[in-house]
């Protein structure tokens, strides 16, 4: 093969990127976390602001998939996310990638050699921002006899009709110090769980999460909220052809296609489209099936789904093809939709 010389004669604005980031990362990344670190660089030298909406538009990618991108560089140690007393991302530190392997990530890395640059972000943070601290019994204690929790804990109790445990109180503490929600706030977080049937704190403290993650400050902000989230239910128990109300455990998988999956209603209706035609029975977990191809597949709008589409018919021509060619040798002749179906069936 006859070699290349490159040559450059642009004479224009330009971002420069590390040749140990291009020796030592570029090739381990995907296109999502590669486009996102340049992103980045060029911001970083512009000097203007970002934020994760704008991160989104601009890729036409969903705000996780930006989550899961920053995450990935920072735990290469090439970047640090940096957080308001709230847990909120304020701001992003990048590092030069040759000093990764003797800089330890800590609140002194923004006095690093390696010259960091500030990119400012007012990006949502990731669940992972928001693990309860081990409270001490004391700390316990003293929430407990402050004024204004004491009577939290009360209307609590009220609610949930038991007394609190240690660890009742350590999930209302958390939610109070370290989410910020307001006295209001909680009354109303603890009604909307406990009219649904559910009074367990793991349950409680998962709600308050996504709130605090879509920046729901107050009571109104929570029902606008909570009414459209209703909505998108009853619009997929529709196309699931069910009329009665969801059980919980049909919430739960509507709320992981939108949550944990990233998918738009669009998407989902889909997959249930798919579901209706392909069985009548199991509907939820065959259109859980579907959604999680899909995004393991990487989609992340509706015309994604034709190129899964396509690749899937091409595995099972060329599958065919090489049944046909070497059918003197015994195979193993899987149908995968009827494996499928069977599953579903069980």
């Amino acid at each position: 093969m006859s070699r290349l010389m490159i040559r450059d004669y642009r004479n224009i604005g330009y971002t420069s990127v590390s040749n140990q980031f291009i020796d030592c990362y570029m090739a381990d990344a995907n296109d999502a976390q590669l486009k996102v670190y340049l992103y980045l660089l060029r911001h970083s030298k512009s000097k203007q602001d970002t934020s994760m909406s704008a991160l989104a538009d601009y890729f036409n990618y969903t705000e996780k998939d930006i989550l899961r991108a920053l995450s990935y560089w920072q735990e290469k140690k090439i970047i640090k996310l940096d957080h308001d007393d709230r847990g909120q991302i304020a701001g992003i530190t990048l590092f030069d990638p040759s000093a990764t392997e003797t800089r330890p990530m800590s609140s002194s890395d923004t006095a690093a050699a390696s010259t960091p640059q500030m990119v400012s972000s007012a990006i949502k943070p990731s669940a992972s921002v928001y693990s309860k601290p081990d409270y001490s019994l004391e700390q316990l204690s003293a929430f407990k006899d402050r004024e204004t929790t004491s009577q939290l804990v009360f209307i609590a109790e009220s609610y949930l009709g038991k007394t609190l445990s240690a660890g009742d109180i350590r999930s209302l503490l958390f939610i109070s110090d370290e989410l910020h929600f307001s006295f209001d706030l909680i009354d109303y977080l603890l009604q909307y769980c406990v009219d649904r049937g559910k009074k367990d704190f793991r349950y409680i403290e998962k709600v308050a999460i996504s709130w605090a993650q879509a920046h729901i400050s107050t009571p109104d902000e929570a029902e606008q909220s909570t009414s459209r989230y209703s909505k998108h239910v009853y619009t997929v128990m529709n196309a699931l052809g069910k009329s009665s109300s969801p059980t919980p455990r049909e919430v739960e998988y509507i709320t992981r296609w939108y949550q944990e999956y990233g998918f738009t209603i669009d998407i989902i209706l889909e997959a249930c489209e798919r579901t209706v035609l392909g069985t009548d029975k199991r509907r939820f977990e065959y259109a859980d099936k579907i959604l999680s191809s899909w995004k393991a597949a990487g989609v992340h709008h509706k015309q994604d789904i034709s190129r899964v589409d396509a690749s899937y018919s091409g595995r099972k021509r060329v599958a065919s093809v090489s049944r046909n060619k070497f059918n003197q040798f015994q195979q193993n002749d899987y149908d995968f939709d009827a494996l499928e179906q069977e599953l579903l069936s069980n």
